[in-house]
């Protein structure tokens, strides 16, 4: 199995990023995904998920109505796009299966919200 995101970088707030996610390794269409960060001496935490077939959509409190995660089934690729950022949303962002990490890992991508 292998996740790597990408998209992540310096952002001003209220700006917008969008991160993207290719998996590989495993039957993608088929699992929920969803997109984790962690902030610096904090514990990870679930940002947004989506269903497998449904594309129900599931949000953090913290980022309802500024994010939106999508997904690729075609081309094994989960999105998030992020909008109106804050300098709280400044971690390192993660996606996996499942919503609680079915699998090892990648190596994520930063995002940091700063003037």
């Amino acid at each position: 199995v292998q996740l790597v995101e990408s998209g992540g970088g310096l952002v001003q707030p209220g700006g917008s990023l969008r991160l993207s996610c290719a998996a590989s390794g495993f039957t993608f269409s088929t699992w929920r995904m969803s997109w984790h960060r962690q902030a610096p001496g904090k514990e990870r935490e679930l940002v947004a998920d989506i269903g497998s077939v449904s594309g129900r959509t599931n949000y953090a409190d913290a980022v309802k109505g500024r994010f939106t995660i999508s997904r690729d089934n075609a081309k094994n690729t989960v999105y998030l796009q992020m909008n109106s950022l804050k300098p709280e949303d400044t971690a390192v962002y993660y996606c996996n299966a499942g919503r609680s990490g079915s699998f090892d890992w990648g190596q994520g991508t930063q995002v940091t919200v700063s003037s």
